[in-house]
């Protein structure tokens, strides 16, 4: 299984800034999108603490299970878990320690690849979609209250696209000390192609609408589609999306 990866990330229409952060190597088979909150200066150093902490956590587990280092062969949900809560641990710290920085978190959305499996951890409402055999489907449920709203039978579907709360979530990484991300293992196959994207995405494109872009663009010039279609509806938030793609050897 060879597993490659494109990815793009733009301010929006209506944002002077981007608190986005992506994830986007090949070479350990990670991947994964982050959408800041805490300001200017906040959300941006969340986003990006977190994908770099993810990365470096498991890029040393993967050392240490080709044996390159002396320790224990790698499990990958649990590499990955334990690389998603050592990212809030130290988000959250250094929020506590940096006034300017108080109450930063991010959205945290990553795939990892290991051993003919892939493992997604999820936090927050960025996503993650599969498209396969021409199909494209949701992977992640969105931590928001809105979400919430939705699986009590209180709010509709459409009601909840519109609604003025759809950016409030309920569980974030670096906003509180400890944090348990979803996390599923998934079985690729040849062909398949993985979407993790922010919400300035997800908000304005369905996966119906997804799955056509993927089956009519290259994949390496998906992202860049995407992003324009958003921006085309407003774009009122940032955007990010990685595309990964999954071929035979």
């Amino acid at each position: 299984m060879r597993v490659r990866g494109w990815a793009a990330t733009d301010v929006g229409r209506r944002r002077d800034h981007n608190e986005d952060c992506f994830l986007c190597n090949d070479g350990c088979g990670l991947y994964a999108v982050a959408d800041g909150m805490g300001g200017h200066l906040g959300g941006e150093r969340a986003s990006r603490m977190a994908t770099e902490i993810v990365e470096a956590n498991l890029t040393s587990a993967l050392a240490i299970a080709t044996g390159t280092s002396d320790g224990s062969p790698l499990a990958g949900a649990d590499a990955l878990r334990l690389a998603i809560v050592e990212a809030d641990r130290r988000i959250y710290e250094t929020a506590a320690a940096e006034p300017d920085v108080a109450g930063m978190g991010t959205t945290l959305t990553a795939l990892f690849f290991c051993g003919g499996r892939a493992y997604l951890g999820h936090v927050g409402d960025s996503r993650a979609y599969l498209h396969r055999d021409g199909r494209t489907r949701q992977l992640t449920d969105d931590h928001s209250w809105i979400q919430d709203q939705v699986r009590a039978g209180l709010l509709s579907s459409t009601e909840a696209k519109e609604s003025r709360y759809r950016n409030i979530i309920t569980r974030s990484v670096g906003f509180e000390p400890t944090v348990n991300p979803d996390l599923q293992e998934l079985r690729p196959q040849a062909g398949d192609c993985f979407l993790l994207c922010s919400d300035g995405l997800s908000n304005d494109i369905s996966a119906d609408e997804i799955g056509q872009i993927l089956t009519t663009s290259f994949y390496r010039d998906a992202p860049r589609d995407l992003i324009a279609l958003a921006n085309e509806r407003g774009g009122d938030d940032n955007i990010t999306c990685v595309c990964v793609h999954v071929a035979n050897d």
